[in-house]
């Protein structure tokens, strides 16, 4: 080979180099907006972040839906709220929570050990479930001919029984669980009556 043509094949080696590396490796990558409506637009994706298992990791979520073979059980929307695992990017990841919209015909009630979710809101929340029952005109609005919708959390790392059968401590203060259960139950409803425009 003439070595008067050496450097311009060693310049063309590290170009077409450059080029490969760079489309291997691209160096600004966006990744897409995350959602910011969860759970068939029952959560804000900041409200949907509150419930953790103290370990942190972004969410995502599973949502899914079905009908029932009458009016009568016509909604069952569901959505299980996940976290990534912040050190290792192969595991599947954790299940923080799910999130239940479903009709019914049983009447509202009181969990025992629960506390009422506030004025304005007929439900109850505790540090592991809660739930909520939408006012009497979302049913109808929601294709339903049952007379209740409900929504029901449940959030398996606060089950206090789970937990003192595994001698594990509660991964996030109570009162704290307790708090965000009530934020959340209070978002399901008012989002859920805003989208349907369903009230009493």
């Amino acid at each position: 080979m003439d070595k008067k043509w050496l450097p311009l094949i060693i310049t063309l080696g590290v170009a077409g180099l450059a080029v490969v590396t760079a489309s291997v490796w691209p160096d600004n990558v966006e990744k897409p907006p995350l959602p910011q409506s969860l759970c068939h637009g029952a959560l804000s994706r900041e409200t949907a972040e509150l419930i953790d298992d103290g370990q942190g990791g972004e969410i995502s979520t599973d949502e899914w839906e079905s009908k029932g073979k009458t009016t009568d059980y016509a909604v069952f929307r569901g959505c299980l709220v996940r976290r990534a695992n912040p050190y290792d990017d192969n595991d599947y990841p954790r299940k923080i929570y799910k999130l239940v919209i479903a009709d019914t015909r049983s009447e509202p009630y009181n969990k025992k050990g629960s506390v009422p979710l506030g004025p304005g809101f007929t439900g109850w929340a505790r540090p592991d479930l809660a739930e909520v029952t939408l006012p009497a005109g979302c049913p109808a609005r929601m294709g339903s001919t049952a007379p209740y919708i409900r929504v029901w959390l449940d959030v398996p790392s606060q089950d206090e029984e789970k937990l003192t059968r595994l001698e594990k401590k509660r991964p996030v203060n109570a009162d704290v669980a307790l708090r965000n259960n009530m934020t959340v139950m209070r978002e399901v409803a008012t989002r859920l009556v805003k989208r349907y425009d369903c009230t009493d």
